[in-house]
C-alpha cells in the first residue's frame, strides 16, 4: 500500500458556515472518517488552526530566525490534512472525492515519493 497525503484546501478570510451547515459538515466528516477506519485506509487525520497562529523558523547563517505569522500570503491555506494508506492513484483519488464532498472544500492528493 501507498501512502497518500489528502490536504484540505481552506478560503483565507472565508466566512465560516453556519452552525446547521457546519454540524452537517462535520457529520459527514465523522462518517468519512469511520469509512476510513473500516476499509484499512486511515493512518491520521486533523485539522489545523488558522496560518495567523504559525511561527515560521528559518535556517541561515549558522543560526535560525524564528518569526510569528505565515510563511507565505495567499487566498488559500492548509486548513488540515488526512493521511491514507491505497493500493493506487485510482483509490486515493476516491478517497480524495469522498473527502471533498464530506468537507465540502478542495481536497489536494498527493502521494508520497519513493514508494514502490
Amino acid at each position: 500500500m501507498k501512502h497518500y497525503l489528502l490536504s484540505v484546501v481552506q478560503p483565507a478570510g472565508g466566512q465560516p458556515p453556519e452552525p446547521d451547515a457546519l454540524a452537517e459538515i462535520m457529520r459527514n466528516v465523522t462518517a468519512f472518517d469511520d469509512e476510513l477506519r473500516e476499509a484499512g485506509a486511515y493512518v491520521f487525520a486533523g485539522g489545523l488552526h488558522g496560518p495567523q497562529t504559525a511561527t515560521v523558523l528559518r535556517p541561515g547563517n549558522g543560526d535560525v530566525l524564528i518569526t510569528d505569522g505565515p510563511y507565505s500570503e495567499g487566498t488559500e491555506y492548509l486548513g488540515g490534512l488526512c493521511l491514507i494508506q491505497a493500493p493506487d492513484r485510482d483509490a486515493a483519488l476516491e478517497w480524495g472525492r469522498k473527502a471533498a464532498l464530506a468537507t465540502t472544500l478542495p481536497i489536494e492528493v498527493r502521494p508520497f515519493v519513493d514508494q514502490h
